[in-house]
């Protein structure tokens, strides 16, 4: 929890606009790595240093630069400067606990989306923050560390395949986002099969593993749902087409990638109220587990208590106790007991409590 409002401290009291780096410590050097592209041209190369970006702002082509890293706050500035960006895009830049949202700055459009993985080593979801930076002819993307999403959209460039090579900056803008959304399905997939696995697993009976894996299922329910709700509203704004950057011809793509959004939060809000269903599922099972416990010692002690009196009875040390003398006390003492006990036993069966 330290790590992840690393910076906080730092931007305490600092004037609006400046960049101060807040999130988890993922150490890692900037590199900016442009695709400049149209339905004839392609490029594609790293840029060793920031002000090599600047010709790409006025390129009469599409130009994508997506820069990887956000710690060292001097060399994004310079990318930012390059392109004009506004200081308080840049501060939102780097500071990684944006929630999902859109910003008209009439030059460009400010995005921020969160980018879901699923580690299977740990079994958990992993978020890493996305802005996008959507200008005439040009989009930026700061991402925090290497390694996303977005290889489909890079090869369908690199080979020329479907739309993207012949329209606007605004179509690889949604190209993104829908890339984003379509790893939303595979995460929910992934985790509409654990649930799946839990839900066999409680059949055979509770165990305290199981309640934990519902705990941890039901946390990365959370951090889903405050990734995609946010992000409906974003889509919901580019597709109502109100910024010159987003053509009429576009606003279609954009209500397609809206409708993924809406099914992606419906199965999210669906995998909560099946986890809630199985977390009282296991609670239930647990109670009848130990109602069912509870029963069978309660009929052992029944069928002991008088048993225990009988033994009590005749372990008393009276010398002139009844009883006593006889030849057959002993045998006698154990058929009574064995004829007690088989008459209870026989009771408890036929009212069914065995």
């Amino acid at each position: 929890m330290v790590q992840m409002f690393r910076g906080r401290q730092e931007k305490i009291g600092a004037a609006p606009g400046t960049m101060v780096y807040v999130g988890q410590d993922r150490p890692q050097p900037v590199t900016v790595t442009v695709i400049d592209y149209g339905p004839e041209r392609f490029e594609e190369r790293e840029l060793p240093t920031p002000e090599d970006a600047t010709p790409y702002r006025e390129s009469t082509s599409i130009s994508w630069l997506n820069v990887d890293g956000l710690q060292d706050v001097d060399y994004l500035r310079r990318v930012c400067e390059a392109f004009h960006l506004h200081p308080l895009v840049q501060e939102d830049i780097v500071n990684t606990h944006q929630r999902p949202k859109l910003e008209d700055y009439e030059d460009y459009l400010y995005l921020v989306c969160h980018m879901l993985t699923f580690n299977e080593a740990t079994q958990r979801v992993e978020s890493e923050q996305v802005s996008l930076v959507v200008g005439p002819r040009w989009v930026l993307s700061f991402q925090e560390q290497g390694g996303d999403v977005f290889d489909g959209v890079r090869e369908r460039i690199r080979h020329g395949k479907g739309r993207v090579r012949h329209l606007s900056a605004g179509y690889l803008a949604y190209a993104l986002l829908d890339a984003v959304v379509d790893n939303y399905f595979a995460i929910i997939e992934r985790i509409g099969e654990l649930v799946e696995g839990i839900e066999e697993g409680l059949l055979d009976g509770p165990q305290d593993s199981r309640l934990s894996s519902i705990h941890e299922l039901k946390r990365e329910m959370i951090l889903m749902r405050r990734a995609v709700w946010p992000l409906r509203e974003l889509v919901g704004g580019l597709q109502r087409g109100e910024s010159y950057l987003v053509q009429p011809d576009l606003q279609v793509y954009f209500r397609d990638l809206h409708d993924h959004t809406i099914q992606v939060a419906d199965a999210v809000e669906s995998y909560r109220d099946i986890l809630s269903g199985l977390q009282d599922l296991y609670l239930s099972t647990l109670s009848n587990h130990m109602n069912e416990v509870m029963k069978v010692l309660t009929i052992v002690g029944t069928i002991f208590i008088p048993m225990t009196f009988l033994a009590g009875v005749y372990g008393m040390n009276f010398r002139y106790l009844p009883e006593l003398g006889w030849k057959w006390g002993y045998l006698g003492f154990w058929l009574v007991i064995l004829a007690i006990g088989g008459g209870m036993l026989a009771f408890f069966r036929r009212r069914g409590w065995l």
